[in-house]
């Protein structure tokens, strides 16, 4: 928590100002009560009318006083904890950014999400407590007690006997609460990873008949967590009853034991009401204090996962002095390159060497699970090789920022992804600068021109979030326009093709040619027809390369893919 809270600096100005503003507030406070033991005991008793005016008009005046203090200190205490969270959750997302897919699948989106939205919450309402109690209350508690003190020194013996009490309980209170915070952030990340989930995979959950199942996993996450927060509600709903027993308790033994001194002639009326002022006062203070210690170990929970994001060391990382590749073409070698997962048993690709020359199409072909996916998320870093080495122009990809390598990058993942916005938007993502004709050009070349066309407003229409207003096969189409309109040295196509109809799929690699002729262009793809034209095809099989060639050599000596063909290509001639 204390880590988190040095985002504070910025604020400095505002945390003095408020703790000056709470300090006359403080002293407003304890000083009303003084007031009113003298209207009391000196204007009351004596009759005098004057006093009991002019010592009204200052309680008033140190009252207004006191409320706008009060309203200004809370004001700036809230705009330094807005402040603070919106830094931290900017650090956070920018942090997040810099991960690499590893951070990602151990960390897992879900709780990501909780992290950056919950948790900050969480951390935010503490810094508003923390900023406007933290100084306040004990100020007035321990004011209180001096002033109590100074106002009758033994009926003060009441304080020795109720403040431990009330610290006990405070205590109590804390570490009960505190695991159960913790439970409750896990558990609302498993309900947000359920919900994720679920809104997600709608159309497969209805396509297999699954809501019901799925509503039952909803229910019972969401269940678990509402159980959970009622047994902290609970601890925390029983916290104000003792704490105001114990506050009634204490005024009827301060009322008893004062109305015997103001008997015995040792102690004024106006003494006895100043002190219950001041006790009261006291006790308000402790039960801000128990406030705050029971929300200081929910925010102390989430302050723990937030900085475990930000004190992260990604696993990918720029070199201190990257090398820097410039030029229109670039050449791939990957030579030896071995990966695997984390926690896996084998390595998901292994001892893999080939070369990509630009102009030329290097196509992969290999069962599911061959490791196909795995050989190209490993060139943009995503995740970085375990052994070997992978070289754009005879350059270490290790040894280059990755702002220059993606820069060179135009990828079409397998999982095709667009975002909210207009046709236009989603084909400039990957660059900005492009104008309206490069964006029909690139969308002609993709064969989405068409489909655009038919659309109400062409270009200017709108995708939502996720492209789910399209078809897969459109979706696949936007996203190569998007490469495309970016002009890169390097294409990706991760199965790319595979939403497509074969004559859309022939017309597309035929309208690439003629983009593509100094550029590396890799291909995998499940279909012998998408790839049986490249220049180099590599066959894989359980994360290694069985062979390599044209089309026609593959035909006579690779056996594997001599089946795929076969498979695929049954009632023609494979060759």
């Amino acid at each position: 928590m204390l880590k988190l809270l040095k985002n504070l600096k910025p604020y400095i100005f505002s945390l003095i100002l408020i703790s000056l503003l709470t300090f006359a507030r403080a002293i407003s406070e304890l000083y009303l009560p003084t007031l009113m033991a003298d209207i009391v005991d000196i204007g009351i008793v004596t009759g005098d009318i004057p006093y009991i005016w002019n010592t009204g008009l200052i309680m008033l005046l140190v009252t207004a006083g006191g409320a706008v203090c009060a309203v200004i200190g809370r004001l700036f205490s809230s705009k330094a904890a807005v402040g603070f969270s919106r830094d931290v959750r900017r650090k956070v997302f920018h942090r997040v950014e810099s991960f690499s897919l590893n951070e990602f699948d151990e960390i897992g989106t879900a709780s990501m999400i909780t992290r950056t939205t919950n948790d900050i919450n969480q951390v935010q309402q503490a810094v508003v407590m923390m900023l406007s109690m933290m100084i306040y209350a004990p100020m007035m508690g321990i004011g209180g007690i001096i002033m109590a003190v100074s106002k009758d020194p033994p009926l003060s013996i009441v304080l020795v006997v109720i403040v431990p009490v009330i610290i006990i309980v405070i205590s109590f209170v804390a570490s009960k609460a505190m695991p159960l915070f913790k439970q409750i952030q896990k558990k609302t990340d498993a309900l947000n990873m359920v919900l994720r989930e679920s809104l997600i995979g709608v159309r497969v959950i209805r396509a297999f008949n699954k809501t019901a199942h799925e509503k039952t996993r909803f229910n019972n996450a969401s269940r678990d967590l509402a159980d959970t927060a009622i047994k902290v509600n609970k601890l925390m709903a029983a916290t104000m009853p003792i704490m105001m027993l114990l506050f009634n308790v204490t005024t009827i033994a301060i009322i008893w034991f004062g109305g015997i001194r103001i008997d015995n002639g040792a102690m004024q009326i106006g003494d006895l009401m100043a002190f219950i002022q001041y006790i009261m006062r006291i006790m308000f203070a402790l039960m801000m204090l128990a406030m705050m210690f029971i929300m200081i170990p929910r925010a102390s929970v989430s302050a723990v996962r937030i900085n475990r994001i930000l004190e992260k060391d990604p696993d990918i990382i720029d070199p201190e002095h990257p090398k820097s590749v410039t030029g229109q073409t670039s050449r791939i070698e990957y030579r030896k390159v071995s990966f695997s997962y984390h926690g896996a048993e084998e390595p998901a690709v292994n001892d893999i060497s080939f070369t990509a020359e630009p102009g030329e199409v290097t196509a992969i072909i290999g069962g599911t699970g061959s490791g196909k996916s795995t050989l190209i998320n490993l060139l943009p870093r995503f995740y970085d090789v375990h052994s070997g080495s992978i070289l754009v122009n005879g350059t270490d990809i290790r040894e280059m920022s990755q702002e220059n390598l993606r820069d060179k990058i135009g990828l079409i993942p397998q999982k095709t992804v667009l975002f909210s916005g207009s046709v236009t938007d989603n084909i400039r993502f990957g660059a900005r600068q492009a104008s309206i004709e490069e964006v029909v050009h690139a969308a002609k070349i993709a064969q989405a021109s068409s489909f655009v066309g038919e659309m109400e407003q062409k270009y200017e229409s709108g995708i939502s979030q996720g492209g789910t207003n399209v078809s897969g096969g459109q979706k696949q189409r936007l996203a190569i326009a998007r490469a495309l309109a970016k002009k890169p040295d390097i294409y990706l196509f991760d199965d790319s093709f595979s939403a497509l109809d074969f004559k859309t799929d022939a017309a597309l690699r035929r309208a690439l040619k003629g983009e593509t002729t100094k550029a590396v262009v890799i291909i995998i793809s499940q279909r012998v027809s998408t790839v049986m034209h490249a220049d180099n095809i590599i066959v894989m099989e359980n994360g290694r390369i069985e062979a390599q060639g044209t089309h026609a050599e593959l035909l006579k000596t690779c056996p594997i893919y001599i089946e795929i063909a076969n498979s695929q290509l049954a009632g023609e001639e494979p060759a």
